[in-house]
Protein backbone atom coordinates (compact mmCIF):
# COMPACT_ATOMS: atom_id res chain seq x y z
CA UNK A 1 0.00 0.00 0.00
CA UNK A 2 1.11 3.40 -0.77
CA UNK A 3 2.38 5.61 2.72
CA UNK A 4 -0.23 7.94 3.33
CA UNK A 5 0.09 11.63 3.35
CA UNK A 6 0.51 12.42 6.81
CA UNK A 7 1.63 15.36 7.15
CA UNK A 8 0.51 19.07 6.24
CA UNK A 9 2.53 22.52 6.09
CA UNK A 10 1.25 26.22 7.15
CA UNK A 11 -0.94 27.29 4.22
CA UNK A 12 1.51 30.60 3.78
CA UNK A 13 4.30 28.35 3.39
CA UNK A 14 6.72 29.12 0.49
CA UNK A 15 8.10 26.37 -1.28
CA UNK A 16 10.85 27.64 -3.48
CA UNK A 17 14.32 26.61 -5.31
CA UNK A 18 17.35 28.12 -5.67
CA UNK A 19 20.24 29.39 -7.95
CA UNK A 20 23.17 31.81 -8.04
CA UNK A 21 23.99 33.79 -10.91
CA UNK A 22 27.52 32.28 -12.03
CA UNK A 23 25.92 28.99 -11.99
CA UNK A 24 22.83 29.28 -14.41
CA UNK A 25 23.26 32.45 -16.09
CA UNK A 26 26.17 32.92 -18.92
CA UNK A 27 26.29 35.70 -20.77
CA UNK A 28 29.51 36.32 -19.29
CA UNK A 29 30.44 39.41 -21.60
CA UNK A 30 27.02 40.84 -22.34
CA UNK A 31 24.94 44.23 -21.21
CA UNK A 32 28.72 45.69 -19.48
CA UNK A 33 29.48 42.82 -16.99
CA UNK A 34 32.94 42.34 -16.25
CA UNK A 35 34.90 39.57 -14.72
CA UNK A 36 34.05 37.92 -11.19
CA UNK A 37 36.67 36.08 -9.44
CA UNK A 38 35.19 33.17 -10.66
CA UNK A 39 35.54 33.67 -14.19
CA UNK A 40 39.10 34.38 -13.55
CA UNK A 41 39.14 31.10 -11.29
CA UNK A 42 37.56 29.04 -14.16
CA UNK A 43 39.46 29.88 -16.96
CA UNK A 44 43.08 29.15 -14.45
CA UNK A 45 44.16 25.51 -15.69
CA UNK A 46 43.47 22.79 -12.92
CA UNK A 47 41.09 25.29 -10.84
CA UNK A 48 37.86 23.53 -12.05
CA UNK A 49 36.67 19.80 -13.10
CA UNK A 50 37.39 19.28 -16.41
CA UNK A 51 38.27 23.53 -17.09
CA UNK A 52 34.68 24.19 -17.39
CA UNK A 53 33.49 27.60 -16.73
CA UNK A 54 30.16 29.63 -15.89
CA UNK A 55 30.92 31.37 -19.65
CA UNK A 56 27.11 29.60 -20.74
CA UNK A 57 26.51 27.82 -18.25
CA UNK A 58 22.28 26.79 -18.49
CA UNK A 59 22.12 30.21 -20.42
CA UNK A 60 19.37 31.40 -18.17
CA UNK A 61 20.11 34.96 -19.52
CA UNK A 62 18.70 34.34 -22.26
CA UNK A 63 16.26 31.21 -21.04
CA UNK A 64 14.57 33.20 -17.96
CA UNK A 65 10.99 33.57 -19.57
CA UNK A 66 11.28 29.91 -20.28
CA UNK A 67 12.55 28.63 -16.88
CA UNK A 68 10.08 31.10 -14.88
CA UNK A 69 7.03 29.28 -17.10
CA UNK A 70 8.76 26.45 -15.55
CA UNK A 71 8.76 26.77 -11.70
CA UNK A 72 5.52 27.48 -12.52
CA UNK A 73 4.51 24.60 -13.92
CA UNK A 74 5.87 22.90 -11.36
CA UNK A 75 3.85 24.81 -8.37
CA UNK A 76 6.57 26.80 -7.28
CA UNK A 77 5.45 30.05 -5.28
CA UNK A 78 9.05 31.51 -4.23
CA UNK A 79 12.65 31.61 -6.01
CA UNK A 80 15.68 32.46 -4.94
CA UNK A 81 18.21 33.85 -7.35
CA UNK A 82 21.19 36.20 -7.08
CA UNK A 83 22.19 39.29 -8.42
CA UNK A 84 25.85 39.48 -10.12
CA UNK A 85 27.35 42.24 -8.55
CA UNK A 86 30.07 42.64 -11.89
CA UNK A 87 26.63 43.00 -13.95
CA UNK A 88 25.06 45.35 -12.43
CA UNK A 89 28.06 47.64 -10.96
CA UNK A 90 31.10 46.31 -13.50
CA UNK A 91 34.26 46.68 -11.30
CA UNK A 92 32.35 47.04 -8.19
CA UNK A 93 32.37 50.39 -8.01
CA UNK A 94 30.22 53.65 -9.86
CA UNK A 95 27.35 53.71 -11.19
CA UNK A 96 25.06 51.19 -12.10
CA UNK A 97 24.70 49.30 -15.51
CA UNK A 98 21.44 49.72 -16.65
CA UNK A 99 21.40 47.18 -18.82
CA UNK A 100 22.42 44.89 -15.89
CA UNK A 101 19.39 46.09 -13.61
CA UNK A 102 17.06 45.91 -16.24
CA UNK A 103 17.66 42.13 -16.80
CA UNK A 104 16.72 41.78 -13.21
CA UNK A 105 13.95 43.84 -13.87
CA UNK A 106 12.67 41.74 -16.54
CA UNK A 107 12.97 38.95 -13.82
CA UNK A 108 11.33 40.18 -11.10
CA UNK A 109 8.08 41.39 -13.37
CA UNK A 110 7.97 37.60 -15.14
CA UNK A 111 8.08 36.05 -11.78
CA UNK A 112 5.49 38.45 -10.32
CA UNK A 113 3.73 37.63 -13.33
CA UNK A 114 3.21 34.28 -12.60
CA UNK A 115 2.41 34.63 -8.37
CA UNK A 116 5.97 33.41 -8.12
CA UNK A 117 7.47 35.55 -4.70
CA UNK A 118 11.42 36.51 -5.81
CA UNK A 119 13.57 36.13 -3.12
CA UNK A 120 17.37 38.33 -3.93
CA UNK A 121 20.60 37.30 -2.74
CA UNK A 122 22.88 40.12 -3.27
CA UNK A 123 26.17 38.14 -2.79
CA UNK A 124 25.98 34.61 -4.13
CA UNK A 125 30.23 34.36 -3.92
CA UNK A 126 30.68 36.63 -7.32
CA UNK A 127 33.22 39.33 -6.44
CA UNK A 128 34.36 41.78 -9.04
CA UNK A 129 37.75 40.67 -10.23
CA UNK A 130 38.95 44.32 -9.35
CA UNK A 131 37.94 44.30 -6.23
CA UNK A 132 39.95 41.00 -5.83
CA UNK A 133 42.72 42.87 -7.26
CA UNK A 134 42.52 45.88 -4.32
CA UNK A 135 42.85 43.06 -1.92
CA UNK A 136 39.15 41.36 -2.05
CA UNK A 137 37.43 40.80 0.95
CA UNK A 138 40.26 40.76 3.50
CA UNK A 139 39.87 44.33 2.78
CA UNK A 140 37.79 46.77 4.79
CA UNK A 141 37.30 48.83 1.30
CA UNK A 142 35.14 45.95 -0.05
CA UNK A 143 32.60 45.88 2.22
CA UNK A 144 31.89 49.64 1.86
CA UNK A 145 31.30 48.78 -1.94
CA UNK A 146 29.23 46.26 -1.31
CA UNK A 147 26.61 48.61 0.62
CA UNK A 148 26.69 50.95 -1.93
CA UNK A 149 25.89 47.88 -4.55
CA UNK A 150 23.40 46.97 -2.16
CA UNK A 151 21.63 50.81 -2.02
CA UNK A 152 21.58 50.03 -5.96
CA UNK A 153 19.86 46.70 -6.15
CA UNK A 154 17.59 47.77 -3.63
CA UNK A 155 16.72 51.28 -5.45
CA UNK A 156 16.06 49.26 -8.53
CA UNK A 157 14.16 46.50 -7.19
CA UNK A 158 12.87 47.08 -3.82
CA UNK A 159 9.43 48.26 -4.84
CA UNK A 160 8.94 44.49 -6.41
CA UNK A 161 10.82 42.51 -4.29
CA UNK A 162 9.95 41.97 -0.60
CA UNK A 163 12.37 39.14 0.53
CA UNK A 164 16.37 40.45 0.44
CA UNK A 165 18.87 38.35 1.77
CA UNK A 166 22.47 39.96 2.11
CA UNK A 167 25.14 37.28 1.50
CA UNK A 168 25.12 33.43 1.07
CA UNK A 169 27.31 31.74 3.15
CA UNK A 170 29.49 33.85 3.89
CA UNK A 171 32.21 30.83 5.52
CA UNK A 172 32.38 29.60 2.03
CA UNK A 173 33.72 33.14 0.76
CA UNK A 174 36.13 33.64 3.28
CA UNK A 175 37.61 30.21 4.56
CA UNK A 176 37.41 28.33 0.82
CA UNK A 177 38.47 31.35 -1.31
CA UNK A 178 40.72 32.37 1.22
CA UNK A 179 41.97 29.19 3.69
CA UNK A 180 42.01 26.27 1.61
CA UNK A 181 42.21 28.03 -2.02
CA UNK A 182 39.39 25.42 -3.59
CA UNK A 183 36.69 28.75 -4.40
CA UNK A 184 37.60 31.62 -5.82
CA UNK A 185 40.23 33.30 -5.61
CA UNK A 186 42.03 30.72 -4.57
CA UNK A 187 44.23 31.71 -2.14
CA UNK A 188 45.69 30.20 0.87
CA UNK A 189 46.06 32.54 3.72
CA UNK A 190 44.78 31.78 7.08
CA UNK A 191 45.01 35.20 8.51
CA UNK A 192 43.49 36.58 5.22
CA UNK A 193 40.55 33.72 6.36
CA UNK A 194 39.42 35.58 9.38
CA UNK A 195 40.05 38.87 8.09
CA UNK A 196 37.98 38.35 5.19
CA UNK A 197 35.20 36.29 7.50
CA UNK A 198 34.95 39.77 9.38
CA UNK A 199 34.52 41.95 6.69
CA UNK A 200 31.91 40.03 4.91
CA UNK A 201 30.07 40.44 8.23
CA UNK A 202 30.53 44.32 7.84
CA UNK A 203 29.43 44.15 4.37
CA UNK A 204 26.11 42.35 5.81
CA UNK A 205 25.98 45.02 8.30
CA UNK A 206 26.45 47.84 6.32
CA UNK A 207 24.32 46.29 3.24
CA UNK A 208 21.51 46.17 5.56
CA UNK A 209 21.41 49.90 6.86
CA UNK A 210 21.37 50.43 3.26
CA UNK A 211 19.01 48.56 1.86
CA UNK A 212 16.61 50.17 5.11
CA UNK A 213 17.07 53.31 3.71
CA UNK A 214 15.78 52.74 0.07
CA UNK A 215 13.17 49.64 0.78
CA UNK A 216 9.85 49.98 1.65
CA UNK A 217 8.46 49.37 5.43
CA UNK A 218 7.23 45.64 4.89
CA UNK A 219 11.00 44.88 3.05
CA UNK A 220 12.37 41.64 4.92
CA UNK A 221 16.32 41.55 5.06
CA UNK A 222 18.10 38.39 6.26
CA UNK A 223 21.31 36.76 5.66
CA UNK A 224 21.48 32.94 4.49
CA UNK A 225 24.20 31.16 6.90
CA UNK A 226 25.66 27.78 5.95
CA UNK A 227 25.68 27.29 9.92
CA UNK A 228 27.21 23.46 10.06
CA UNK A 229 26.13 21.20 12.48
CA UNK A 230 28.98 19.93 14.60
CA UNK A 231 28.94 16.45 16.00
CA UNK A 232 32.16 15.01 18.71
CA UNK A 233 33.39 11.55 17.98
CA UNK A 234 32.76 10.93 21.43
CA UNK A 235 31.71 12.72 24.43
CA UNK A 236 34.81 12.85 25.88
CA UNK A 237 36.23 16.43 27.02
CA UNK A 238 39.14 16.53 24.42
CA UNK A 239 36.72 15.36 21.61
CA UNK A 240 34.05 17.93 22.87
CA UNK A 241 36.70 20.86 22.97
CA UNK A 242 37.40 19.59 19.63
CA UNK A 243 33.76 20.04 18.53
CA UNK A 244 33.63 23.62 20.39
CA UNK A 245 36.75 25.22 18.16
CA UNK A 246 34.77 24.02 14.77
CA UNK A 247 31.78 25.63 15.66
CA UNK A 248 33.23 28.35 16.96
CA UNK A 249 34.82 28.34 13.08
CA UNK A 250 31.80 27.38 11.55
CA UNK A 251 28.95 29.21 13.09
CA UNK A 252 29.96 31.50 15.61
CA UNK A 253 32.50 33.39 13.41
CA UNK A 254 29.02 35.01 11.57
CA UNK A 255 26.14 34.11 13.78
CA UNK A 256 28.28 36.20 16.84
CA UNK A 257 28.44 39.01 15.54
CA UNK A 258 25.63 38.99 12.86
CA UNK A 259 22.79 38.02 15.88
CA UNK A 260 24.67 38.33 19.35
CA UNK A 261 26.80 41.71 18.74
CA UNK A 262 30.34 40.39 19.51
CA UNK A 263 32.80 37.37 18.43
CA UNK A 264 32.85 34.16 20.45
CA UNK A 265 36.16 34.59 23.31
CA UNK A 266 36.63 31.04 22.55
CA UNK A 267 37.12 31.57 18.75
CA UNK A 268 39.24 34.72 19.76
CA UNK A 269 41.39 32.91 22.32
CA UNK A 270 41.83 30.03 19.76
CA UNK A 271 43.00 32.12 16.75
CA UNK A 272 45.45 34.45 18.15
CA UNK A 273 48.23 32.92 16.91
CA UNK A 274 47.18 33.02 13.09
CA UNK A 275 45.35 36.65 13.77
CA UNK A 276 45.57 39.49 16.08
CA UNK A 277 42.23 41.18 14.96
CA UNK A 278 42.91 44.72 15.16
CA UNK A 279 41.12 45.09 12.05
CA UNK A 280 37.96 44.71 13.98
CA UNK A 281 37.66 48.75 14.69
CA UNK A 282 35.37 50.79 17.20
CA UNK A 283 31.74 50.68 16.02
CA UNK A 284 32.33 47.76 13.86
CA UNK A 285 30.85 45.96 15.87
CA UNK A 286 28.14 47.36 16.06
CA UNK A 287 27.35 48.36 12.76
CA UNK A 288 26.97 44.39 11.80
CA UNK A 289 24.74 43.53 14.96
CA UNK A 290 21.42 45.17 12.80
CA UNK A 291 18.01 43.93 13.31
CA UNK A 292 16.90 41.67 10.81
CA UNK A 293 13.47 40.34 9.49
CA UNK A 294 14.71 36.67 9.24
CA UNK A 295 17.43 33.86 8.58
CA UNK A 296 18.42 31.91 6.34
CA UNK A 297 19.69 28.19 6.62
CA UNK A 298 21.26 26.32 4.31
CA UNK A 299 22.18 22.70 4.94
CA UNK A 300 23.87 19.71 3.63
CA UNK A 301 25.66 17.36 5.78
CA UNK A 302 26.92 17.03 9.82
CA UNK A 303 30.23 16.83 10.14
CA UNK A 304 32.11 14.75 12.81
CA UNK A 305 35.27 15.82 14.93
CA UNK A 306 37.92 14.64 17.43
CA UNK A 307 40.48 15.65 19.21
CA UNK A 308 43.84 13.77 17.73
CA UNK A 309 44.02 10.77 20.67
CA UNK A 310 40.91 9.65 19.86
CA UNK A 311 41.76 8.62 16.09
CA UNK A 312 44.62 8.72 13.99
CA UNK A 313 44.83 12.57 11.81
CA UNK A 314 44.46 10.23 8.84
CA UNK A 315 43.12 12.38 5.69
CA UNK A 316 40.45 15.57 6.79
CA UNK A 317 37.15 14.33 5.54
CA UNK A 318 35.49 17.73 6.06
CA UNK A 319 33.73 17.96 2.78
CA UNK A 320 34.91 20.66 1.18
CA UNK A 321 37.03 19.42 -1.45
CA UNK A 322 40.54 18.84 -1.83
CA UNK A 323 43.60 20.72 -1.04
CA UNK A 324 46.26 20.73 1.11
CA UNK A 325 45.46 23.25 2.76
CA UNK A 326 42.99 23.51 5.72
CA UNK A 327 40.07 26.11 5.66
CA UNK A 328 40.09 25.79 9.32
CA UNK A 329 42.62 28.22 10.82
CA UNK A 330 43.56 27.66 14.32
CA UNK A 331 42.55 23.88 14.39
CA UNK A 332 45.24 22.33 13.07
CA UNK A 333 45.10 19.61 16.09
CA UNK A 334 41.20 18.66 14.73
CA UNK A 335 40.72 15.77 13.22
CA UNK A 336 37.67 15.05 10.77
CA UNK A 337 35.97 12.01 10.44
CA UNK A 338 33.50 10.63 7.38
CA UNK A 339 30.15 9.93 9.48
CA UNK A 340 28.60 6.86 8.62
CA UNK A 341 25.45 6.13 6.39
CA UNK A 342 24.38 6.94 3.02
CA UNK A 343 25.84 9.24 0.73
CA UNK A 344 25.22 11.34 -2.12
CA UNK A 345 27.73 11.85 -5.13
CA UNK A 346 29.18 14.54 -3.41
CA UNK A 347 30.33 11.91 -0.99
CA UNK A 348 28.00 14.13 1.51
CA UNK A 349 26.30 11.83 4.40
CA UNK A 350 22.70 11.77 4.20
CA UNK A 351 21.44 12.69 7.87
CA UNK A 352 17.96 14.32 7.50
CA UNK A 353 17.94 14.55 11.80
CA UNK A 354 20.49 17.68 10.97
CA UNK A 355 18.28 19.96 9.09
CA UNK A 356 15.72 19.33 12.65
CA UNK A 357 19.15 19.89 14.74
CA UNK A 358 19.86 22.95 12.50
CA UNK A 359 16.30 24.69 12.64
CA UNK A 360 15.86 24.14 16.35
CA UNK A 361 19.36 25.63 17.24
CA UNK A 362 18.59 28.80 15.65
CA UNK A 363 15.02 29.00 17.24
CA UNK A 364 16.58 29.43 19.98
CA UNK A 365 19.64 30.93 19.25
CA UNK A 366 17.68 33.99 17.68
CA UNK A 367 14.19 33.99 19.26
CA UNK A 368 11.65 36.35 17.09
CA UNK A 369 13.17 36.06 13.99
CA UNK A 370 11.55 34.19 10.96
CA UNK A 371 13.36 31.15 9.59
CA UNK A 372 13.93 30.05 6.30
CA UNK A 373 15.79 26.70 4.76
CA UNK A 374 17.33 28.49 1.91
CA UNK A 375 19.33 25.81 0.53
CA UNK A 376 18.89 22.02 1.09
CA UNK A 377 18.94 19.22 -1.91
CA UNK A 378 21.67 16.32 -3.30
CA UNK A 379 23.21 15.65 -5.98
CA UNK A 380 23.38 11.75 -7.31
CA UNK A 381 23.92 10.79 -10.77
CA UNK A 382 21.31 11.67 -12.59
CA UNK A 383 20.48 10.07 -16.30
CA UNK A 384 17.82 10.26 -18.69
CA UNK A 385 16.33 6.54 -19.66
CA UNK A 386 15.78 5.25 -22.92
CA UNK A 387 12.34 7.00 -23.16
CA UNK A 388 14.01 10.52 -22.10
CA UNK A 389 12.64 10.53 -18.76
CA UNK A 390 14.80 11.07 -15.25
CA UNK A 391 14.26 9.27 -12.52
CA UNK A 392 15.97 10.37 -9.62
CA UNK A 393 14.27 8.11 -6.69
CA UNK A 394 17.09 9.22 -3.95
CA UNK A 395 16.67 12.28 -4.40
CA UNK A 396 12.76 11.90 -3.97
CA UNK A 397 13.47 9.89 -0.54
CA UNK A 398 15.95 12.73 -0.07
CA UNK A 399 13.64 15.40 -0.21
CA UNK A 400 10.51 13.83 1.67
CA UNK A 401 12.99 13.01 4.44
CA UNK A 402 14.56 16.82 4.89
CA UNK A 403 10.85 17.99 4.74
CA UNK A 404 9.52 15.72 7.20
CA UNK A 405 12.04 17.10 9.64
CA UNK A 406 11.05 20.76 8.51
CA UNK A 407 7.75 19.73 9.67
CA UNK A 408 8.72 18.23 12.91
CA UNK A 409 10.72 21.56 13.82
CA UNK A 410 7.73 23.59 12.92
CA UNK A 411 5.61 20.87 15.35
CA UNK A 412 7.97 21.69 17.83
CA UNK A 413 7.51 25.66 17.76
CA UNK A 414 10.22 26.66 15.09
CA UNK A 415 9.07 29.47 12.83
CA UNK A 416 10.08 28.37 9.56
CA UNK A 417 7.80 30.22 6.50
CA UNK A 418 9.77 28.69 3.87
CA UNK A 419 12.04 26.09 2.04
CA UNK A 420 13.80 26.37 -0.92
CA UNK A 421 15.54 23.53 -2.79
CA UNK A 422 18.63 23.41 -4.67
CA UNK A 423 18.76 23.24 -7.00
CA UNK A 424 16.23 24.20 -9.50
CA UNK A 425 17.73 22.72 -12.29
CA UNK A 426 21.97 21.01 -13.15
CA UNK A 427 24.35 23.89 -13.25
CA UNK A 428 27.78 24.99 -12.53
CA UNK A 429 28.98 23.21 -9.47
CA UNK A 430 31.82 25.53 -8.65
CA UNK A 431 35.21 24.06 -8.57
CA UNK A 432 32.96 20.22 -9.84
CA UNK A 433 32.09 22.25 -13.23
CA UNK A 434 29.29 20.22 -14.78
CA UNK A 435 30.00 16.54 -12.65
CA UNK A 436 27.81 17.14 -10.11
CA UNK A 437 23.87 17.29 -11.04
CA UNK A 438 21.89 19.29 -7.93
CA UNK A 439 18.69 19.67 -9.78
CA UNK A 440 15.42 18.89 -9.62
CA UNK A 441 14.98 19.62 -13.53
CA UNK A 442 17.60 17.83 -15.71
CA UNK A 443 19.41 20.39 -18.22
CA UNK A 444 21.47 18.55 -21.65
CA UNK A 445 24.16 21.10 -21.82
CA UNK A 446 24.92 20.42 -25.08
CA UNK A 447 21.07 21.56 -26.50
CA UNK A 448 20.13 23.59 -23.40
CA UNK A 449 16.40 21.50 -22.90
CA UNK A 450 15.25 21.22 -19.46
CA UNK A 451 13.15 17.94 -18.53
CA UNK A 452 12.08 17.60 -14.77
CA UNK A 453 13.34 14.46 -13.40
CA UNK A 454 10.47 12.57 -10.69
CA UNK A 455 11.82 15.06 -7.91
CA UNK A 456 10.81 17.72 -9.23
CA UNK A 457 7.70 16.17 -9.91
CA UNK A 458 7.06 14.95 -6.37
CA UNK A 459 8.31 18.56 -5.32
CA UNK A 460 5.60 20.02 -7.72
CA UNK A 461 2.92 17.89 -5.88
CA UNK A 462 4.32 18.81 -2.35
CA UNK A 463 3.83 22.64 -3.23
CA UNK A 464 0.47 22.05 -4.38
CA UNK A 465 -0.76 20.04 -1.69
CA UNK A 466 0.90 21.59 1.28
CA UNK A 467 1.87 18.11 2.20
CA UNK A 468 4.68 15.17 1.55
CA UNK A 469 3.27 12.61 -1.04
CA UNK A 470 4.22 8.94 -0.82
CA UNK A 471 7.82 8.42 -2.08
CA UNK A 472 7.14 6.51 -5.06
CA UNK A 473 7.99 6.32 -8.68
CA UNK A 474 6.50 9.21 -10.22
Amino acid sequence: MPEPMTVSFPPAFLWGAATSAYQIEGAVREGGRTPSIWDTFSHTPGRTAGGDTGDIAVDHYHRYRDDVALMAELGLNAYRFSVSWPRVRPTGRGPAAQAGLDFYRRLVDELLSHGIKPAVTLYHWDLPQELEDAGGWPERDTALRFAEYAQLVGEALGDRVEQWITLNEPWCSAFLGYGSGVHAPGRTEPAATLRAAHHLNLAHGLATQALRSVLPAHGSIAVSLNSQVIRPLTQSPADLAAARRIDDLANGVFHGPILHGAYPATLLEATSSVTDWSYVLDGDLAAINQPLDALGLNYYTPALVSSPESAPKGPRADGHGSSTHSPWPGSEDVAFHQTPGERTAMGWTVEPGGLYDLITRYSREAPGLRLYVTENGAAYDDKPDADGRVHDPERVAYLRAHLAEVHRAIADGADVRGYYLWSLMDNFEWAYGYEKRFGAVYVDYATQERTPKSSALWYASAARTGGLPPVERV
